[in-house]
């Protein structure tokens, strides 16, 4: 067999001990979770005449909006034809197939998500889903979980116990069970008088949704630091999300853009899975703050990943991706992040992170810093390469043609 990249770079690897083969096979299983809402500036297809709100902003108004649920399968399709890898669908509440009609947010059920299931299954992608607390008369506030008023609040724990159970029927007709992740944007403006009582009532809120078990679908609770219209207090902060996660046993989300610039959200993986079961990550980029930039194959994204290999971490996180961009085309967007986080998982899985686990425990930190900065230049890009070609899915530059070509034949007409 004549030489190629791939093997090039399968015997560099396996001079680290590293076998390409199973890198591969395992690359290839394991699954990132795409997020509905980069295609449509998170609008989603209430028909409520809402606009965007609630510390949630998509900033740009690049051509070919996905406008209908029949756009935005198309726009998907679109994507996982470039995507080589292990797929989940992750969608949120706004996102049902309401047939026209007004259906509030405590009245959804599995009825208007039952197409988006039947979509998923022709596909083999499992589903992951979120109440939506933003963007409702009843979210103008500022407060939704965490609300003075129990009739507010009472209307927003319905909205979370039927978004539970929605993702408990995904879960058990797909036979994965999904992910079910509450985010909420309550917060203050300015400088509250009252920190411990939102606190509390969110922490009553949150037990009166879990309050039923359920088989197949698994809660996670997201945190952030803060955001438009929270930027003095955010009630479901890392330090309450944590604390509330540990007491219940939840899953506990990690945004990548939800922390401070200078926080390094690879260091907290091995600290929470400590004391939570599992952890949902959502894999982002924020600037300054929570912007949710498109991913890019950058340090941070790197290290993430590298904690879950080195940790072992892998069979108890779930990773997702959660931005959006309307500055850019949609679908390359969507595109250009999703493989990043792939890239940069198969980079943590090339690692030979157990010499480099035998170089510290030795003592031996010169030779461990010297082996991390080579493997900066092994041939990583080749692996990739073979990735996509054994997966029948475009390398190099070549989706981008994809991309352009789609968007004149359709998203330059809508």
């Amino acid at each position: 067999m004549s030489a190629t990249p791939y093997t090039f770079a399968q015997d560099a690897y396996a001079e680290l001990g590293i076998d390409t083969e199973f890198v591969l096979k395992n690359l290839g299983e394991i699954p990132i979770s795409l997020q509905c809402w980069q295609g449509d500036d998170v609008l989603g297809f209430e028909n409520s005449g809402e606009g965007l709100s609630g510390g949630i902003q998509a900033t740009g108004n690049y051509p070919g909006r996905a406008q209908t649920i029949k756009e935005l399968r198309q726009d998907l399709d679109q994507v996982f034809s470039l995507l080589p890898g292990n797929h989940r669908l992750n969608l949120h509440a706004i996102y049902g197939d309401f047939a026209g009609q007004k259906i509030d947010r405590n009245a959804i059920s599995i009825t208007h998500f039952q197409s988006w299931i039947e979509w998923c299954r022709e596909r083999n992608l499992g589903l992951d889903f979120n109440p939506s607390y933003f963007s409702h008369p009843l979210a103008a506030s500022g407060a939704t979980l965490s609300h003075h008023d129990p009739n507010i609040r009472e209307f927003w724990i319905q909205h979370g116990i039927l978004a539970r159970c929605i993702g408990d029927e995904m879960g058990r007709q797909l036979g994965s069970p999904c992910v079910t992740n509450i985010w909420i944007p309550d917060g203050s403006k300015d400088l509250p008088a009252d920190r411990k009582g939102p606190r509390e009532r969110l922490e009553s809120s949150l037990d009166a949704i879990f309050a039923q078990p359920l088989a197949t679908n698994l809660d996670a609770v997201e945190s952030k630091l803060f955001g438009i219209g929270s930027e003095a207090y955010v009630v479901g902060s890392h330090e309450f999300y944590l604390g509330y996660c540990v007491s219940r046993q939840k899953i506990l989300c990690l945004d990548a853009g939800h922390f401070h610039p200078t926080e390094t959200l690879a260091d907290k993986i091995s600290s929470t899975l400590q004391f939570v079961p599992e952890i949902l990550l959502h894999v982002s980029r924020g600037v300054r703050w929570d912007s949710d930039h498109v991913v890019l194959l950058d340090d941070p994204t790197k290290a993430v990943m590298e904690e879950l290999v080195r940790g072992e971490f892998l069979d108890r996180v779930h990773i997702g991706l959660d931005y959006f961009d309307a500055s850019i085309n949609r679908i390359a967007a969507w595109t250009i992040g999703a493989r990043n986080a792939r890239k940069a998982l198969l980079i943590a899985l090339l690692e030979p992170s157990a010499t480099l686990k035998t170089h510290e425990a030795n003592g031996d930190l010169t030779s461990r810093l010297a082996l991390m900065e080579e493997l900066k230049t092994m041939p990583f890009a080749a692996v990739w390469e073979e990735f996509c070609l054994r997966q029948n899915k475009p390398s190099g530059r070549d989706w981008m043609k994809q991309v352009k070509a789609y968007e004149q034949k359709v998203l330059a007409h809508r």
